[in-house]
Formats: C-alpha cells, structure tokens, sequence
C-alpha cells in the first residue's frame, strides 16, 4: 500500500476523522520558511509549524546544536541524573523572565505543562493547610490544551473540548475581555471585570489560581485584549489571595511584540508556562516557571515533593535545542522583525472588506482576519495552496503567526495570498448561495 494512503486509512491526525477524507500533504523537506512536497511544490509557511518555528526551519545554529548534542547524549532520565544543556536553558529561562520567576520544571510538551503549572498550584495550597482552594477560574473563549486538566480550564461551552465537559474537573468561568486591536487601547472592560470580581468575592476560599492567556487568547478564538483588564484582573486576584498562571506558550519569547506577552500589563505571575517556540519547532520541550512563593510552600509539607515527573523530563537534545534558540532571540533583532510583520499584515490589509469580514486584527507576529461565517475553511486553504502558501484556518478564523525570521518579501506574499484566498471564497460563497436562493420555489 502506497504509503500516504496508508496514512489516511489508519493514522489519525489532530482534529481529523479516521479514514481522513483527503490524504494530508507529502512533506519532504523544509528550510527558512518553505515547504517543499513530495511532488517538487514549494509553499510557504505562514504557520511556523503552529507557531512553533520562530526562527524558521533548518536553522544553522540550532541545527549544529542538535547535532553536536546528538553525538554526545541524546538522552539520560532526569531522576538522579543532571546535565549542562538543562541547567544552561534553566538560567537562560530564568534570566529573561520576569524577576520573581526563579524556579524551573522541565515538561514535554505545553499541554503538560499547564497540567503541571494546576498541580503546582493545588499543591501549594495543600502544603499550607488550605486544601479547599481546589478549583480554577479561566476565562471564557480560553484555550489551554487538549489533556485533562487542561481541558477543565478550556472554554466549556464554545471551546473545542466541550464532548468531555462531564468528565472534567469543575470549574469556573469568567466572561473575556472585549476584542481590541492593540494592548494599549482603551476600552470599557467593567463587565468583565465585574464578571471576574462575582466570582472571587463569592468563592475565593475555594479557588488556587486564575488561569489565563497574557493579551493573545489563542486557539479559543484569536482574541487580543487589553493591557488594563489583564492589569485590573491581576489586582483583583491579588486582593482574594487567587495564584496567577500565565499560559505563555503561544504568546511567550516575543510573539506578541514583547519578550513575555504579561511585560504588556507589567505583571509577574506565580507561574508561567512556556512551549511552542522554546525548541524553535525542532522537538517536543515546555517549561514551567514559578517564584519562591510556590517552592517553599510546596516544600514545606509533606511529602516536599513536586508530585510530577516525566520519563523524558529535561531531555538533553530538547535542552540543548532550547537554549539555542533562547539565545538566538540575542543575537538578532528579533522585536524589530516581529513589528515588521505586524506592519506588513496591517498594510496589506486595510483596504479588506466584504460584510463576512467582521474583523482583522494584527499584532507582532500574529495577523487575524475573522469572519462571519465558519464554513469557508477548506476552500480558503485550498485557494491558498493554488498560490503556494500554507495556511489552516480554523472555524471564522483566518490568521497567520509565521517565523521571525520570514523576509518583507516572503511576509507581504502570504498577506497577499490571505486576502485573495478570503475574497475568492466569500465570492464563491455568495454566488452559491445566490443560486440556492433561485432554486427554492415560491410559497
């Protein structure tokens, strides 16, 4: 059996039904922000392997890195053992976040690590006698991961994981924050703050943190906020004595314009999390960072121990990867590069419109064009491909988060190639929808 159709008779892919109705695309090779297939196309990646690759594929530094590490230890089990690449991307880490965060656990992947970062939380409360603050607040539209815990504190309702909303952990729900198009708009957050205030002031004795996305909510619907409610929301849980987790996996090591998206409301959590671009889309790493609050309570209780442990915890190659492209955000002007996509985007964009447009919004490295209707996925996608770009939107969203690294050239084509995939199918859209509306008989 040919060994693509293989693949879509028996391996499921993310969010994908099993046989998949279409064969996913042969990738052979990537370098800087290309593609290349199976069959010699070449596409550009205005996804970054989900917003993974920062600096692009291949990159040289990284690649020497991993090669080098992968001739001396590719691997050791962190129980009993330490080693360079660890210890070195644990300083790295701790030396640009921000000040209080000066504790590190190494996980597998960001879904792992918002399930450690709920351990830690729920721990600490445990050690220092207060075992009923058990639960969580969240906002709504939040996404944090597909495992259990982190589920308990996705969307319940709008979220992608509501068929599992009987099986999760309860807990509770703020409303979001307004839409805005720059962290420093001003808008009118009262009731959602009000919404955030309800719930503290009525159950703050029984919640360990409040859980959020920093400006950016991500896969929950590409939702960017204000730095105020995100600063109010902080003082507010502050006052109730309520943990702060920052989930920066999407919007950590620069996405968003700054180095931790949190800089943009000048707030330090009691634990942030880290993913995605930390290994640079070369391999599977996350991070878990906390502040001295959350170690010595946890510590001073038995049984003193974080209660967490992964076969593949601080992977060597992982680590030695991660601090390569930790330190590669020194040695670029990666901030200038991230402002120049969000410039590039915005340009391209401004004269955007059709009444199913209800939104474009950019920021850093991330470019949303949001829709009204949520049937135009595949068609955009495949009108994108036509043009050789890669795109997968998802629902009314359209958006793009591409490498650092992408040239003018290379950033203002998948800009480009967006709007006209948008255009072509609302066009398409209308005109079949016109003609559905002829064939129905009078009544």
């Amino acid at each position: 059996m040919n060994n693509f159709l293989f693949d879509q008779q028996h391996i499921w892919h993310p969010y994908n039904r099993l046989p998949a109705r279409q064969p996913a695309l042969a990738a052979s090779s990537t370098q800087g922000c290309t593609i290349t297939l199976d069959d010699g196309r070449q596409l550009l990646d205005a996804m970054s392997s989900w917003w993974s690759a920062i600096h692009g594929y291949n990159h040289p530094t990284i690649i020497a890195a991993a090669s080098e590490q992968l001739q001396k230890m590719p691997h050791i089990m962190f129980g009993g053992f330490s080693h360079q690449p660890a210890t070195e991307l644990a300083q790295a880490l701790i030396d640009i976040s921000p000040p209080s965060l000066t504790h590190t656990f190494f996980a597998d992947s960001g879904s792992i690590a918002v399930e450690v970062a709920l351990k830690m939380a729920l721990q600490y409360w445990k050690s220092i006698g207060q075992p009923r603050k058990s639960r969580f607040i969240a906002l709504q539209h939040a996404y944090h991961g597909d495992t259990f815990g982190a589920m308990s504190v996705c969307d319940p309702v709008d979220g992608m994981h509501h068929l599992f909303a009987d099986n999760l952990m309860p807990n509770l729900f703020a409303k979001a924050p307004p839409i805005c198009h720059h962290p420093s708009e001003p808008l009118d957050n009262q009731a959602c703050l009000a919404s955030l205030a309800q719930i503290l002031e009525q159950h703050h004795h029984e919640i360990a943190a409040f859980i959020f996305e920093p400006i950016v909510q991500g896969a929950g619907g590409m939702r960017f906020y204000s730095a105020d409610y995100l600063k109010e929301a902080a003082a507010l849980c502050r006052h109730y004595d309520v943990l702060l987790i920052a989930d920066e996996i999407a919007t950590g090591l620069g996405r968003t314009g700054k180095l931790f998206a949190c800089e943009w409301a000048d707030i330090e959590p009691d634990i942030l999390t880290l993913g995605k671009g930390l290994s640079a889309g070369m391999i599977s790493l996350a991070a878990v960072l906390c502040n001295e609050r959350i170690r010595a309570g946890i510590s001073q209780a038995a049984p003193g121990l974080l209660m967490h442990g992964p076969t593949f915890m601080a992977n060597p190659l992982a680590c030695r990867i991660a601090h390569a492209s930790v330190k590669l955000l020194n040695d670029y002007d990666w901030q200038t590069a991230v402002t120049q996509l969000q410039h590039i985007f915005s340009q391209a964009w401004q004269g955007l419109a059709h009444p199913d447009i209800v939104g474009i919004r950019c920021l850093g490295g991330v470019a949303v064009i949001e829709l009204n209707r949520d049937d135009l996925a595949g068609l955009i996608q495949e009108f994108a491909l036509e043009e050789g770009v890669w795109l997968r939107p998802f629902g009314k969203l359209v958006y793009s988060m591409p490498a650092y690294t992408m040239t003018a050239t290379e950033a203002q084509q998948i800009a480009q190639v967006m709007a006209s995939a948008v255009m072509k199918a609302l066009i398409a859209a209308d005109k079949q929808d016109t003609a559905l509306k002829q064939q129905r008989p009078f009544v």
